[in-house]
């Protein structure tokens, strides 16, 4: 498979991009951390050619960027009050939110009940999404490699692995994104990362 670079700025980057990822084909950019990885949330097959792309373990779960808020009840169920709270605080931003999971979600894309759920602050991914919908993605690297922040790294480990990486530059890097469980009685801080718990805490105590 012929790998292309294209960039973020070019008039042609989103149709040729939508219309690799309605046809069920994988698509690398830049996020708000490093480069990803995706293909439409709905799309098993498309799900199914990520793993094999990063040889990454079935058994590991794909995160799903939305563009806006209002588009958790296309990819979530029975929402709970606190996760919208934490969203409209952090979101756009480095928050994953752990979700009851929509019965349309494939179970490539997770096997679980849950679907992990973020809304990445970068102009052009949230355009992309706008236009092609929920995606499934992940770090565009070999699982176990260093996740990439530039488009010629993604190349380096994923040339012919999948048609298209969208240039937009040095992407920002630095450190994950906290990871919230909203689907119990009371919210769980799965992973630290940027956003730390005690912040998280004093938004649903009211503490501003």
């Amino acid at each position: 498979m012929q790998t292309k670079i294209i960039p973020t700025s070019s008039s042609n980057a989103l149709p040729i991009a939508l219309k690799l990822l309605r046809a069920g084909e994988l698509v690398a950019f830049p996020t708000d951390t490093v480069y990803g990885v995706g293909t439409l949330a709905f799309n098993a097959a498309g799900a199914e050619k990520i793993y094999q792309a990063k040889k990454r373990p079935p058994d590991k779960a794909l995160p799903i960027l939305l563009a806006d808020i209002e588009d958790f009840e296309k990819v979530a169920i029975n929402v709970p009050e606190m996760a919208r709270k934490l969203a409209e605080k952090f979101l756009p931003g480095a928050l994953t939110i752990i979700l009851p999971k929509h019965p349309d979600i494939p179970d490539v894309i997770s096997s679980l009940d849950t679907v992990g759920i973020r809304i990445p602050d970068h102009d052009f991914t949230r355009t992309l999404l706008r236009a092609a919908g929920p995606m499934a993605v992940t770090s565009a690297n070999i699982s176990g490699k260093n996740s990439p922040i530039s488009a010629e790294e993604v190349y380096a480990q994923l040339k012919g692995r999948l048609p298209l990486i969208l240039d937009g530059g040095i992407a920002l890097g630095g450190i994950p994104s906290t990871v919230v469980d909203c689907t119990g009685n009371k919210m769980k801080v799965l992973r630290e990362g940027e956003i730390s718990e005690k912040r998280i805490l004093r938004i649903l105590l009211g503490i501003i």
